[in-house]
């Protein structure tokens, strides 16, 4: 059971998107998407342009992957499709990917990930679709704004520096995998503890 750490570049509640009692990373971080079984954690770091590095924003157990179109069909996440003139929450909906019969593959829905002008961004949507494949956590913290400082009495005495300032992704060893777990199971009641950084400042049709 691997532990998958990486940095949270923006938070807006769009990857992860922490709502509706599923944690779902459906967007960014192909490598991660790709590679993550069932059982592993993925966590997610503040960064020094958000405020929250060193911070851990989210952590999710998988139990469960899909495609795509899967995503985009299933009635559980029907809920999860954005809603642009809603609030915040539907806003950044990130069930936002079918395939089709054009040239990249894929229908991307007017979203966050999308132009400003509604039409497609054409840089996320292949980054995105690298891989055909998220993740999907019902047991998940999700502290967002509230972004928790792991405690160094905890981690110091290992040698690793937790949580690491890295974009793409970092695993640890065992030793420091378990460390991680205990610590997040037993200080925290897990689900949804705060709201997105970004949500601050966010105002509606904001795209980045």
């Amino acid at each position: 059971m691997t532990v998958w750490s990486y940095k949270v570049a923006r938070d807006y509640g769009f990857a992860p998107n922490p709502f509706h009692g599923v944690c779902t990373l459906a967007c960014c971080k192909p490598l991660i998407r790709g590679h993550a079984n069932i059982g592993d954690w993925v966590i997610g770091a503040g960064s020094k342009a958000n405020g929250l590095w060193g911070k851990v924003v989210y952590a999710m157990i998988v139990d469960e992957t899909m495609t795509f179109d899967q995503y985009w069909n299933d009635p559980r996440f029907q809920v999860k499709k954005p809603v642009l003139e809603g609030a915040h929450k539907g806003f950044f909906g990130d069930n936002i990917y079918q395939r089709d019969g054009s040239v990249d593959g894929f229908r991307q829905a007017n979203s966050h990930h999308s132009m400003r002008d509604g039409s497609v961004n054409t840089d996320n949507l292949r980054q995105d679709t690298q891989e055909d494949r998220l993740l999907l956590a019902r047991q998940f913290v999700y502290f967002g704004a509230n972004a928790v400082t792991p405690p160094q009495h905890i981690f110091g005495h290992l040698g690793e520096p937790f949580p690491r300032d890295v974009r793409t992704y970092k695993s640890y060893s065992p030793e420091m995998q378990q460390a991680i777990k205990d610590w997040l199971l037993e200080s925290f009641d897990w689900g949804l503890r705060g709201l997105p950084e970004a949500w601050g400042n966010a105002i509606e049709g904001k795209r980045t």
